[in-house]
């Protein structure tokens, strides 16, 4: 007879993970399916060239949920988070902008651009912590339906209304133009020197396909500004061995619960009768059952794909297929036989070991994404740098370095050419354009890998290559994501969920959206 499980999780990455082990510690036989050899999704480490160990896609991390780390004990299952010390942005005029995790020195620094920015640098961030305060329990709530009149909506809507009349005035103001302005024009009204909002703007644009100028991303920039590591607000940092080790640690965490994960296990279809998931059949042949079916995979693989389209409602496909991935960012990973040396500050140094962005204009960050909009990549790219060797030796050979590279812009959709075609010019044109302030960088490569979306689609099989499954814009967040009347981890048919980054609370190495959905499921199933 058949083995039978509790719960099948679709995809090994790194949400599909944390939904199995909490599935498994409530007392579920869970079977989690990889379509590849190694688990992660785009969290993963991988031996790209020999010797070199590469965070091939994600790189770095801050948004972890700390009860995630609590309630499997991930550092007990190897998980190690390594600060990463502040960030530096080289200049055109050869001057640079460098800002660290020492208050007082960021202070004396930004004092040298300007004396009113190094005040209201101090100012913003107060007022960003009170915004990040009111945001963070909404990371762990299951989302409400605003059109419900169901006490349980009711009553979380009713918090969030309250906690919004408990802010100040002037932070119920500023959340406001959070959810609705630009990065650029919210940053405008805080401070004056160029390359400080150009490179602060940077993180309003990572996982969508808009500009620094585009309505909606001042929100982004909120939510990659709360991140945390081990209760340090604000900080960011590498996983010990890569990305990879994380989604290690959360697997290893779920066998010891009783999780079984198998890899090599593409699926081909899930398995419907009666309007209800059954099981799931492999592109082998196989066919294996459970109770409940959960994909952490994207909504375009889960319903368009692994579904036929007759058991779903149209409407529902409708909203599925309006669904906005557009993947706009490409990774460059590079192995070094000796560090970088930046024009503005040359030699080796503590400036090394945080983020190197290349956003030295808002102007710069604009034209970047104007190339985009028309469908090439930007030949003037933001760039955001890290070189994790310098924290941890253990991914290169002693002396040798790994610099990675996030790269925006780099459409999906090209409008001349492919990417096949297009993938030389493009990792070339990052190259060069690092080369710009770092003039040694050519003769330093002993290996490359250039990572198109297309790549990542390929290799991951996220739709159009977003990490993020799908944009962080406005009108796909909280209640609409991934669509309205769908946020709560539930779909048109029964026992199958959704648990990846296409639900709340979004994308980032996070583990929120695994978790939530692992809660929803044992709410309906009961525990064991």
């Amino acid at each position: 007879m058949a083995k039978r499980y509790d719960a099948i999780v679709i995809g090994g990455g790194h949400n599909g993970l944390v939904n199995a082990a909490y599935l498994a510690r409530a007392g579920k036989k869970v079977l989690v399916i990889e379509r590849r050899y190694v688990l992660g999704g785009a969290a993963v480490t991988e031996e790209i060239i020999p010797g070199f160990k590469f965070s091939v896609f994600s790189y770095v991390v801050s948004l972890l949920r700390p009860e995630i780390i609590r309630d499997l004990d991930l550092p007990r299952h190897g998980l190690e988070i390594l600060p990463l010390d502040g960030t530096m942005t080289p200049m055109q005029n050869g001057d640079y902008l460098w800002r660290v995790n020492d208050h007082g020195k960021t202070r004396r620094e930004l004092e040298r651009h300007s004396r009113l920015d190094a005040e209201a640098y101090e100012e913003f961030g107060k007022s960003m912590v009170a915004m990040c305060r009111f945001v963070k329990p909404i990371l762990g709530m299951i989302p409400p339906d605003p059109t419900s009149l169901d006490p349980r909506d009711l009553k979380k809507l009713a918090f969030l209304a309250k906690r919004f009349q408990s802010l100040a005035s002037e932070d119920r103001y500023n959340l406001i133009q959070l959810m609705t302005m630009s990065a650029a024009d919210f940053l405008d009204q805080w401070f004056e020197t160029d390359v400080l909002k150009a490179t602060m703007s940077a993180s309003g644009i990572i996982g969508t396909f808009l500009g620094i100028r585009s309505p909606g991303t001042a929100y982004v920039l909120l939510h990659h500004y709360m991140g945390e590591i081990d209760g340090a607000f604000r900080s960011w940092g590498f996983s010990r061995g890569g990305t990879g080790g994380i989604s290690n640690a959360i697997a290893s965490a779920a066998r010891e619960l009783g999780a079984e994960i198998r890899m090599d296990s593409p699926v081909a279809r899930i398995i419907v009768k009666n309007s209800a998931a059954q099981g799931v059949a492999l592109e082998s042949g196989e066919e294996i059952y459970a109770d409940v079916i959960s994909s952490s995979v994207d909504p375009n693989l889960t319903f368009l794909k692994f579904i036929e389209s007759r058991e779903l409602p149209g409407d529902f496909l409708d909203e599925v297929r309006r669904y906005k991935f557009r993947g706009s960012s490409g990774k460059v990973n590079l192995a070094l036989d000796a560090l970088p040396d930046f024009k503005c500050l040359p030699g080796p140094g503590r400036h090394l070991r945080g983020a190197m962005s290349i956003s030295p204009s808002m102007e710069y960050m604009e034209r970047a994404y104007d190339q985009a909009k028309y469908g090439e990549f930007s030949r003037r790219p933001y760039i955001d740098m890290v070189i994790p060797t310098l924290t941890d030796p253990s991914v290169a050979p002693p002396g040798k370095h790994i610099l990675s590279c996030f790269v925006q812009y780099a459409p999906y959709k090209l409008n001349v050419g492919s990417w096949d075609e297009q993938r030389e010019a493009f990792g070339n044109t990052v190259i060069d354009t690092i080369a710009e302030y770092a003039p040694n960088i050519r003769n330093i490569i002993i290996g490359k890998q250039f990572v198109t979306p297309l790549d990542i689609e390929r290799t991951t099989g996220l739709t159009e290559g977003n990490i993020f499954q799908g944009e962080l814009s406005l009108e796909q967040l909280f209640f609409l994501r991934p669509a309205a009347g769908w946020a709560r981890y539930r779909t048109p048919l029964k026992k199958l969920y959704m648990c990846g980054s296409a639900t709340h609370p979004g994308g980032g190495i996070m583990g929120g959206p695994g978790r939530l959905a692992a809660l929803e499921i044992l709410k309906d199933t009961g525990r064991n």
